[in-house]
């Protein structure tokens, strides 16, 4: 079994929001943006991307 570990951060670095997902779901399906906190930007690497 393979799973991620997905982390959002405040401006520091310091984890605010930790979630685990199976290793075949895909990131921006696991990224559930009704679970992040109120942010005022959101950075994240191209696999969080549908386009």
């Amino acid at each position: 079994m393979n799973t991620k570990l997905h982390v959002v951060t405040d401006r520091d670095g310091r984890p605010v929001r930790l979630f685990v997902t199976a290793g075949q779901v895909s990131d921006y399906k696991g990224a559930l943006q009704s679970q992040l906190p109120q942010a005022d930007r959101l950075i994240a690497d191209q696999r969080y991307d549908a386009d």
